[in-house]
Formats: C-alpha cells, sequence, structure tokens
C-alpha cells in the first residue's frame, strides 16, 4: 500500500468491502428476487465503483462497472426481472471488477485484465428475454442445463485472472535455507550442515546456527524471511473497529499502567534480580502496548480543518471580504475523541474572525493594509499541551468597547476598569450573551458562540484565551491538555505531598545548595542567576497556600509554558514514570493549578500541575508582589533595599531595583546617533541611552563583546536606557550604612558584599539622557486631568 498513492488505496480498501457486501446481497436477491431495497443497495454500491474508477483513469474497470450498472438498471426499473442466469452473469462482472482491482494493487496497471468477454456476456444477459420460458433459449439443450454450464464456464474463462495469488504464494513460502543459497548468500553445504544439527536436537533456528558460524551475513538472513512472508492485500491491510472498542482497550491498558508501575515499585523495593528483570521486561512490553493502541486513536488536526477553507471562502464572499487561509502544522495529531470536542469551537472561531476581525478591502487600504487578509491556523504541540491558534491581521479587539460594555451588562463596575490588565477585560467576550456588534446578522451579533466555546474547551479540561493588538490582529489560543493519555512526567515532592509535572514541558533541574547555587530577590521576587540570565521563580509551596520553605537544598524545574520560560521550586524531584493522566471533575478544575490526576505507583494520587496556569499565575504573582514591596518602601522609608550592581569601568555602581524595569543586551550595530545623544529602536519607540561610563567620568577600555547591557526605566509610557559594561549582582543594603557623595551623578556610596559601591542618582542618570522626561510627563499629566 505505501507504493500506492494515498486516494488509489484508500479506493482499493473501501471497493473491495463494498465487492464484499455485493456478493452477499446477490445471493440473498436470488433468493428474494422482488427486494426492491437489495437491487437499489448492490446498484449504489456499484454505481460508486464506477464513478471512482472514472475519477482514478481506471477506464477499463469503469466500462465494466459501467456494464453491470446498466444490468441493475435495468432490474431496478422492472424492465427485466431477476432470474438465475441474471445473478450468474452479475457475479462474472464482480469477479472481473475483483480481479482488475487486483491487477492494479499488485501491478499499478489495469491493461493485462480481459473484460470485452465479460461485458459481451453482460449486454447478451440486457438483451435476453424478459420471459420465463424462453430465458434458456441461448443453451442448445435444456434449461437446466444451461444453468449448470454457465457457472462453469465462468470459472473457465480466466482462471489465471481471476485467482492469480496460488502461485506466487507457492514461491514465498519456500524454504529459508534454498532462498539464502539462490540468493548466493550461503553455501548448500552449510544448510545442509546447519539442518543436520537441527535433526540431532539442536533447538536453534537455521539462521542463527547459519549466523553464529559465520556461513552467511544478517542482511541476508532478514531479506530471505521477509520474502518468505506472503505480501497481504489491500482488502487485508486495515479492519474497521468501533471507536468504543479503541476507548476500552486505552482504560485497559492505562489500568496495564498503573499495576505496572506498582508492581515495579514493589518488586525495586524486594531487590530480587530475576524479579527485577521480569519486572523491566514487562515495562518495556507495556509501554510498545499503550504506544500502539495510542496511535490507534491519533488522527492529524487536517481531518477538522479540510472543511474550514469553504467555509472561509463563502463567509468571505457573502460578506465582501478577501481572506488568505494559511493552516500550518496540520500533521499534529489528537486523539480523536477531542478532535471531535475541537471541531466547533474551532469553527466557531473561525467564522467570527472573518465576519468581527478582518476588515474589508476598502477600510484595510484605508490603514495602510493589503486589501486581501489573512487567517493563519496553527497547531503545535507545548508543555504537554496541543495548542491551536486563530490568528487574523485586522483591526484587533477594541478594548475600551468590551470594557464600555461590560460595565453596561453589569459585569464589571466602573472603578475596576482601569486597574484592570488588558487581557482580563478582552476576556469579557467569553462572557454569555456579551456581543460588541453594532447589528445583528445571520452569522453573529447575538453575544452566543464565544461562552459556548469556552464551555465546550473547558468540558475537556482545556482552556480558551485571547490576545489582541489594536490594527494588527487577533489570536485565540486553544489549549487541549492530555485528558486520555499515557505521559512520561517527573515526580517531585513539596511538604508532605507528592505532584506530578509532564516532562514535556522541563528543560532542565538546577539543585540548590546556598552556596555555589542559590536564590536571589528581585524587588521581593525569587530569581535565579541562570547562564548569566535571571529566570522568575514560583515556589510552588507558596502558590499551594502551604508553608514557605526555605531557599536552600531545593530543586528548581526549568519549565517552558505559554511562550514564558520560569522557575518551579519544589523541594524533592523523585523519578521519571509513566502516569495515566485522568480529567479532574469541575471543583478541581476551576482551581486552575491541576491539569489532571493520576495513581502514582505506590498507590496514592497524584496531581498532575498545569504548567500554562502556573506560569500565567508566576507572572501576575510577581507583579502584586513587586508593588507591595515598592508601597512598603514608599511607606516606611527605612530598612533594607535591594540594588542591582553594576560594574562602570572600574568602579561598583548600585541601581535601586524597583526603578529597574527590564534588563537587556543591544546589538551595537544596532544603536545609532541622533544629534548628540545615542539611541536604539526598543519596542516601537526611540529610546535615548546614557553611558555611566560618560556621566560619572569613568572613562576606560570599550568593553569587548558585540553587545552592550543596559538597565531600562519606564514610567508613564517613556523609557530610557542606562548603558552599564556588565551585571554584577544582585544584593541588598542597610539604608544606616552609606554616606553621602559630593560628585555629580551619585547620591553616596555603601559597602555592598565587602565592596565600596557608588550609589547612582537615577533621576539626574534619566535626566542625562532625557532632559524632558520628566517635564513632558507632567505636561501630559496636566492635560489628562
Amino acid at each position: 500500500m505505501e507504493d500506492l498513492g494515498e486516494i488509489v488505496g484508500e479506493f482499493l480498501l473501501e471497493s473491495h468491502e463494498n465487492l464484499d457486501q455485493i456478493d452477499r446481497d446477490l445471493v440473498s436477491l436470488e433468493q428474494e428476487p422482488d427486494s426492491r431495497d437489495l437491487i437499489s443497495r448492490i446498484f449504489r454500491a456499484i454505481h460508486t465503483i464506477k464513478g471512482t474508477s472514472g475519477f482514478l483513469a481506471f477506464s477499463r474497470l469503469e466500462k465494466l462497472a459501467h456494464a453491470g450498472e446498466s444490468l441493475l438498471s435495468r432490474l431496478r426499473d422492472g424492465v427485466q426481472p431477476v432470474t438465475p442466469e441474471t445473478i450468474t452473469v452479475l457475479l462474472l462482472c464482480i469477479d472481473g471488477v475483483r480481479s482488475l482491482l487486483a491487477s492494479i494493487e499488485e501491478k499499478g496497471t489495469e491493461d493485462e485484465v480481459d473484460v470485452d468477454s465479460m461485458i459481451v456476456r453482460i449486454k447478451a444477459q440486457m438483451d435476453a428475454p424478459s420471459d420465463g420460458a424462453p430465458a434458456a433459449a441461448p443453451a442448445p439443450a435444456s434449461g437446466p442445463s444451461a444453468e449448470v454450464e454457465t457457472p462453469v464456464s465462468v470459472e473457465n474463462e480466466a482462471p489465471a485472472v481471476l485467482r492469480p495469488a496460488p502461485e506466487p504464494i507457492a514461491e514465498q513460502r519456500q524454504p529459508l535455507g534454498q532462498l539464502l543459497v539462490e540468493a548466493g548468500a550461503a553455501q548448500s553445504t552449510d544448510v545442509t550442515s546447519a539442518l543436520q544439527q537441527q535433526i540431532e536436537g539442536d533447538e536453534r533456528k537455521l539462521g542463527t546456527i547459519l549466523l553464529e558460524e559465520g556461513k552467511t551475513q544478517p542482511a541476508a538472513v532478514n531479506e530471505a524471511l521477509q520474502s518468505q512472508t506472503a505480501k497481504r492485500s489491500i482488502a487485508d491491510s486495515a479492519i474497521r473497529v468501533d471507536v468504543d472498542l479503541l476507548d476500552t482497550l486505552l482504560n485497559m491498558v492505562g489500568e496495564l499502567v498503573l499495576a505496572r508501575n506498582q508492581l515495579v515499585r514493589g518488586v525495586m523495593e524486594i531487590g530480587d534480580s530475576g524479579l527485577v528483570r521480569s519486572a523491566q521486561r514487562l515495562g518495556m512490553i507495556t509501554s510498545e502496548l499503550q504506544e500502539g493502541i495510542m496511535k490507534t486513536r491519533m488522527q492529524p488536526i487536517e481531518h477538522i480543518w479540510s472543511k474550514l477553507p469553504r467555509v472561509v471562502r463563502d463567509l468571505s464572499n457573502s460578506l465582501g471580504k478577501q481572506v488568505q487561509l494559511d493552516m500550518q502544522g496540520k500533521e499534529t495529531e489528537l486523539d480523536r475523541s477531542l478532535l471531535e470536542a475541537v471541531k466547533d469551537p474551532l469553527t466557531h472561531l473561525v467564522r467570527n474572525a472573518v465576519d468581527h476581525g478582518i476588515e474589508d478591502p476598502e477600510t484595510r487600504i484605508a490603514a495602510g493594509k493589503g486589501a486581501e487578509g489573512t487567517l493563519t491556523l496553527r497547531a503545535y504541540h507545548e508543555g504537554g499541551h496541543v495548542a491551536v491558534e486563530v490568528a487574523d491581521d485586522g483591526a484587533g479587539l477594541n478594548v475600551e468597547r468590551i470594557a464600555q460594555k461590560a460595565v453596561e451588562n453589569g459585569l464589571l463596575r466602573p472603578e475596576q476598569v482601569p486597574n484592570m490588565d488588558k487581557r482580563d477585560i478582552m476576556a469579557m467576550v467569553f462572557q454569555p450573551g456579551f456581543s460588541t456588534a453594532a447589528k445583528v446578522t445571520n452569522v453573529s451579533g447575538r453575544g452566543v458562540g464565544m461562552d459556548v466555546v469556552k464551555t465546550n474547551i473547558e468540558s475537556i479540561g482545556g482552556a480558551v484565551s485571547v490576545d489582541s493588538t489594536a490594527g494588527e490582529g487577533t489570536v485565540w489560543r486553544l489549549t487541549i491538555p492530555l485528558t486520555l493519555a499515557i505521559i512520561q512526567a517527573l515526580t517531585v515532592d513539596c511538604g508532605d505531598q507528592r505532584y506530578v509535572v509532564p516532562q514535556v514541558a522541563v528543560l532542565e533541574l538546577v539543585f540548590v545548595d546556598g552556596n555555589t547555587t542559590k536564590i536571589e530577590y528581585a524587588s521581593g521576587a525569587p530569581v535565579y542567576r541562570l547562564r548569566g540570565k535571571l529566570l522568575p521563580l514560583v515556589r510552588l509551596d507558596r502558590a499551594l497556600g502551604f508553608e514557605v520553605g526555605g531557599d536552600q537544598g531545593v530543586y528548581i524545574m526549568v519549565l517552558q509554558a505559554d511562550g514564558r520560560r520560569f522557575g518551579l521550586v519544589v523541594d524533592r524531584v523523585l523519578n521519571t514514570e509513566e502516569v495515566v493522566v485522568k480529567a479532574l471533575n469541575t471543583r478541581l478544575k476551576d482551581i486552575g493549578l491541576y491539569a489532571g490526576a493520576t495513581i502514582l505507583g505506590d498507590g496514592k494520587v497524584g496531581l498532575i500541575l498545569d504548567v500554562s496556569s502556573l506560569a500565567r499565575r508566576s507572572h501576575l504573582a510577581a507583579e502584586a508582589e513587586r508593588e507591595s514591596v515598592v508601597e512598603k518602601r514608599t511607606e516606611g522609608g527605612g530598612g533594607t533595599e535591594r540594588l542591582l550592581v553594576t560594574a562602570v569601568g572600574e568602579r561598583r555602581v548600585a541601581i535601586p531595583l524597583d526603578t529597574v524595569t527590564r534588563l537587556e543586551e543591544f546589538p551595537k550595530d544596532r544603536l545609532e546617533q541622533a544629534g548628540s545623544r545615542e539611541v536604539v529602536q526598543y519596542r516601537g519607540q526611540i529610546l535615548p541611552l546614557v553611558r555611566l561610563s560618560h556621566l560619572l567620568g569613568a572613562y576606560g577600555e570599550e568593553p569587548e563583546g558585540d553587545t552592550v547591557s543596559v538597565v531600562v526605566y519606564s514610567e508613564g509610557g517613556r523609557s530610557v536606557a542606562l548603558v552599564v559594561d556588565r551585571i554584577v549582582d544582585i544584593a541588598e543594603n542597610s539604608t544606616t550604612a552609606r554616606r553621602d557623595a559630593e560628585e555629580d551623578g551619585l547620591v553616596g556610596t555603601a559597602v555592598i558584599q565587602q565592596r565600596v559601591t557608588e550609589l547612582l542618582d537615577v533621576r539626574r542618570a534619566i535626566l542625562a539622557a532625557d532632559p524632558n522626561f520628566y517635564s513632558d510627563m507632567a505636561d501630559e499629566m496636566l492635560v489628562e486631568a
């Protein structure tokens, strides 16, 4: 089947199934000649074969099927009665079709099969008298004699064509030794010697004996064994299996995996070497069985995407829009049950993107875009989930309009809106009955749909989110969990509880001993310096509401999810094992931290952590904690402050961490000159730069390398960058250990990490980069007031 095209292979498989059904129906029709249902069913089946063969340019097959269809048409219309002779001729036609299919499968052509004689027989039967007595007239003897002779003549007409298989099968079943000798891969004397050893009681196989004695090569033995195996026909290469049976098999394999895990753990505790080997063998077989069962249920997402081009075309034409559909990741495979659950939500998102997202050609041209919009479907695996994105390059969501509508509908209070994140406001579109459409159309506008999308995806343990940029487009993201799967996972301890993390989301593990590796804090948020870059951390104990432990003797799991890389701090990392993912009920799902549950090797239930939710929560938690620290520092005034220590020439300069928005590295060739100042293009803005070495008079040799390190400070939508030679560390400083400095650009000096460190006057540095920084901000505030 690999040698044939996929369409031809499917056609052969379906045709063989149809022919088997036709055989049974023809025999039944002979017993019930007046059954219109049987005649119609046979007619439809042969018509299907004729139509598809014509499409695939199999002219002989089409010609024979057409002749059979013509005879069946006369039977269906009552022009000709159903007689034993008619059934015999139709069976002859079916045998001819089967011969043609066999020739196509084996040789890729139908030219060697003679169909003319069969067509003559069919036409003769169509021209035969319709009354019962003369039906046997063509025979010179009697009616019964003709009935006996007809099937015999069918058998004798083309015996080689109808049954070509026996001779090749006999050849394929030749003894292994004979095949090796004929191929020149072994000597006949060596084969005879090996056979004699088997006769004398050697239980090894012939190929094993020859290989161990060096009389032949492994490749030759493999080739001979493959030639011994009878080639499977298309009809025998696939069967139809009820999906419920596959579900049952998958559940049973899941239980087998759980039992295997418990058995392996018990055997490892006993330590018996024989039992360990048996358990390892059982584990390998179970894994192979599980993988095979999973493959039977996996289908590419292309199956549900195939109808969307038509949906986009029809809808865009009716709306007067021009839309180009781009599909990426069509080969991404999903469990069949998940495909069914995703089909309707995905279709609704596509229709919504064409209707609401992409503008009409006139509006797009006026906005400086091309007249044709682009709708992108993207599917990929990430973090143990399957992500499906529907992205358009349209106008984007109107956040102000959504907030206004949410207030009108009583979903939000007016005072809540200014403090809400943009994504939280956009998530209002998933509320029941929510719509910002100006008018109701037959496509949308009634507020029904997005809440159904959210409900359907969440019913399988998934999540849906939206992100949009005004004027650039919108991305709808479906995250589908592994609800019915067996995955590789890491088991971890947090306090006295055990949790599971999908291994696909884990990039690396780091042990923190407190000496060579340690956890640091930036504005109250824990971070880890991983190969020179700060990695934000999430403490699992804090996220779960447990008592927060220490920072020594813990593990950091470096995870990747939702485009974010972060570290998860856990007490211990135990081992890797295959776990069966079970879906959670609604109450546990609403917590938002868990993707499922499983039974561990010790028989206890372990919750599977949702890495994507942890990533989102870590971002929000870090922001909230940073704001809290800033507020406390503003109110309290004294105590300990955290500083970013940098190197400027030979000097150590510290910058308060609460004034640090981001740390960046820019390629030197991106730096440009605007008048007397250096600038760089940064996130759609022109970012002014000030070199602290120039500001503080710390001139020296230019640092080596192709990049420069900068500290970005942002406030009120404006930003400046402070260029330093390198980032040294993050440290704490007591305000009592400082003394004032008289030098311009500094507020004082302090002993930090047993070294004198200068404290930067951030305001002075900002004004050096942009003299109008604060005055422009004040003007903007006055305008707003």
